[in-house]
């Protein structure tokens, strides 16, 4: 039978997934976090990253549903909340949409969802529904790529600021909350798993979720790299510049 892995040796996994298969090491990242993009470039992927921003509370609240204790569920509430504001100050998706805005596109074309690639919809999509069907366990496990987000985080920002005279500081607010936000996202799903993968099986199920996550941040940039770096064929009815420009006064 295959032996149990030590919280240690779990921990290790996970971060070993992240050190070979997390985003960051997608050429359209190095390309975005280089300053090698053109603003239409940039526009592309803020119009797209907004849909998965979009869905991040509709998958929480999923497995918020699935919380037995109101220990757990304040807890995971937290997250819609940091998401979604609380009616007085801005949350994530207010913020991404100002970011999308900071790039020249319009609000209103922004939340419409037009323009959306179908990968970046496929992808997403199939994330909210493997929150939906899988375990608990998985579904919290999913999250775990928040592990590596922070490094990530102030590599973007830093390298955004830098090489786009377009970006301001302001632009790029979503950022400023989130590396603190996704520590203490990251430290409780991390104990989470920890605590309830009890069995060999159940474990590789935490390591294979992690390893899906990834597959999901992966798959919208190679959407974004083949439809708008590299082009092979823009799909119909997906963005291309020049389209719900922000008109300014």
């Amino acid at each position: 039978m295959k032996p149990m892995l030590t919280p240690a040796e779990l921990t290790d996994a996970l971060r070993q997934i992240g050190a070979e298969r997390y985003h960051n090491l997608h050429p359209f990242h190095r390309l975005l976090h280089n300053g090698q993009l053109s603003r239409e470039q940039v526009q592309a992927w803020a119009l797209n990253r907004y849909y998965y921003q979009s869905r991040i509370p509709v998958k929480d609240s999923l497995i918020l549903s699935r919380l037995e204790t109101p220990e757990l569920r304040r807890e995971w509430r937290r997250r819609i909340v940091d998401h979604d504001g609380d009616g007085q100050t801005p949350g994530g998706i207010e913020k991404w949409i100002a970011l999308g805005r900071g790039v020249g596109l319009d609000s209103d074309y922004i939340v419409s969802g037009k323009g959306i690639l179908p990968a970046t919809r496929f992808a997403v999509d199939a994330y909210v529904h493997f929150v939906r069907d899988r375990t608990l366990l998985e579904a919290v496990a999913s999250s775990l790529t928040e592990l590596f987000s922070p490094t990530v985080i102030g590599e973007r920002v830093r390298g955004m600021l830098e090489h786009y005279p377009f970006i301001t500081r302001e632009t790029l607010a979503y950022f400023d909350k989130r590396p603190v936000q996704a520590k203490a996202d990251s430290d409780f799903a991390l104990q989470y798993c920890i605590d309830h993968a009890r069995r060999p099986e159940e474990q590789d199920a935490v390591l294979n979720a992690l390893r899906f996550k990834c597959d999901v941040l992966w798959a919208q940039l190679d959407a974004l790299y083949f439809s708008y770096v590299e082009p092979a064929m823009t799909p119909p009815e997906a963005w291309r510049p020049g389209d719900g420009l922000e008109v300014r006064q």
